[in-house]
């Protein structure tokens, strides 16, 4: 694969190009860092939704959902399917793209299940990465769609500009959900199925933590009913007025800014990773000896492998 190439065809929106690039950021390849200087300054035209919730919770219909609402608004869309939890078999689950078909003809719509296979920064890299591409490619709105709830999810949302998240009629302990951090990163809540009993009791209960919150912002609370279509206007004119409650006081340049500062750190954790690896394996054994005989501790064996550096 010509990288340079590649750049060029995904900037014309050329969808297998666009491909290409996004299995080069899954890989960490060595031409990452070149893909990147050149995707730059094409960017920062996309606006980001990320959405997390328990399995089941129907997080892919309302993407689904999503995606055909952004279009009647002529957006152009891309849609990351991020599998965190797929280390080994290298590949990312491919049921979200079956429940999207509906939208595998759109020219303007581009969906991708994606699991970070040899990226040394993991998902916390690898999804910004692949946002760029995208966004390079001239997508309006960027939808990124996370397995599972815990640690991982946190890292991906907060890497969007409005976080979705997507609870259930009976979505257990509220004080757990709290702890998996999901109250502090959402920007609205979604109560999917809505027309499941015990629906306003999740309702409820999401307002009750909410007024424990003096945040700037106080999340809306949007009940849906996917599978139907029923809500997905007033979902979207809620991500809308969050948009225009961010960008209205500069906080969305500044949100921006703090993911921007976050990647940095993670970059240059990832190359020191890559070069105690690479370059120090000798002195990493033998400094791992010495603590294991306990004639030196982790931090002073750490010490001597950034001096090593």
């Amino acid at each position: 694969m010509d990288p340079q190439q590649s750049v060029a065809d995904a900037l014309k929106g050329d969808r297998r190009a666009i491909a290409r690039l996004i299995s080069l950021v899954e890989d960490g390849g060595r031409d990452l860092p070149e893909i990147m200087k050149a995707l730059y300054p094409h960017t920062g035209g996309a606006y980001s939704i990320g959405i997390t919730g328990a399995p089941g919770a129907g997080k892919s219909t309302l993407t689904e959902r999503l995606i055909g609402r952004a279009r009647q608004d002529d957006r152009k869309v891309g849609v990351l399917a991020v599998d965190p939890s797929s280390p080994f078999s290298g590949g990312a689950l491919l049921g979200d793209r079956v429940r999207m078909q509906s939208h595998a003809t759109d020219a303007e719509v581009f969906i991708r299940s994606m699991a970070t296979r040899g990226h040394l920064g993991g998902i916390s890299l690898a999804t910004p990465e692949a946002v760029r591409v995208l966004d390079a490619s001239g997508k309006d709105l960027i939808v990124i769609e996370t397995v599972g709830v815990g640690q991982a999810e946190v890292e991906i949302t907060d890497a969007c500009d409005t976080t979705l998240v997507v609870l259930t009629p009976g979505w257990g302990d509220a004080v757990q959900a709290s702890k998996a951090g999901l109250m502090e990163i959402a920007d609205v809540f979604v109560v999917n199925k809505a027309d499941r009993q015990g629906s306003k009791d999740t309702v409820r209960e999401v307002k009750q933590m909410l007024e424990m919150s003096d945040a700037e912002w106080k999340p809306e609370i949007i009940e849906t009913i996917a599978t139907k279509g029923d809500g997905i206007d007033e979902l979207w004119d809620a991500i809308a007025r969050h948009r225009e409650f961010q960008t209205g006081a500069g906080r969305l340049e500044e949100r921006r800014r703090r993911r921007i500062a976050r990647e940095l750190r993670e970059i240059v954790a990832a190359r020191y990773r890559n070069r105690v690896e690479t370059e120090s394996t000798e002195l990493l054994e033998e400094l791992t000896g010495e603590v294991v005989a306990r004639r030196m501790d982790p931090y002073a064996a750490a010490e001597k492998l950034i001096a090593a550096l």
